[in-house]
């Protein structure tokens, strides 16, 4: 099973970008699916990307579409979540998670979490 940490998030205006990083520990992490999800106070867990064990396919939320890409590099057990033009209604945790299943949009599927990484949109 993997470990995994989030790092990248912090305070953007609008328009701004930001990275975040998932470093995963262990030497199975080419065997699980990726995906990110976002917590915002007072609402349910989101669906916002996710990635094949491969990378060779990747998966949005509506919401995020056309502004943020996931990407992964296996040797370096690391997926990453570029976020362009972000907007306030971003602000939120972030969570990486890892899953054996192709059900990427729902999160009971996912058996591997990070601690999270604040993400906060200015106006």
């Amino acid at each position: 099973q993997v470990q995994l940490v989030e790092t990248g998030g912090g305070l953007v205006q609008a328009g701004g970008s930001l990275r975040l990083s998932c470093a995963a520990s262990g030497r199975t992490f080419s065997s699980y699916g990726m995906g990110w999800f976002r917590q915002a106070p007072g609402k349910e867990r989101e669906f916002v990307a996710a990635i094949s064990r491969s990378g060779g396919s990747t998966y949005y939320g509506d919401s995020v579409k056309g502004r943020f890409t996931i990407s992964r590099d296996n040797p370096q057990n690391t997926v990453y979540l570029q976020m362009n033009t972000l907007k306030p209604e971003d602000t939120a945790v972030y969570y990486c998670a890892a899953t054996k299943t192709a059900n990427w949009g729902l999160a009971r599927f996912y058996d591997t979490w990070g601690q999270g990484t604040q993400v906060t949109v200015s106006s």
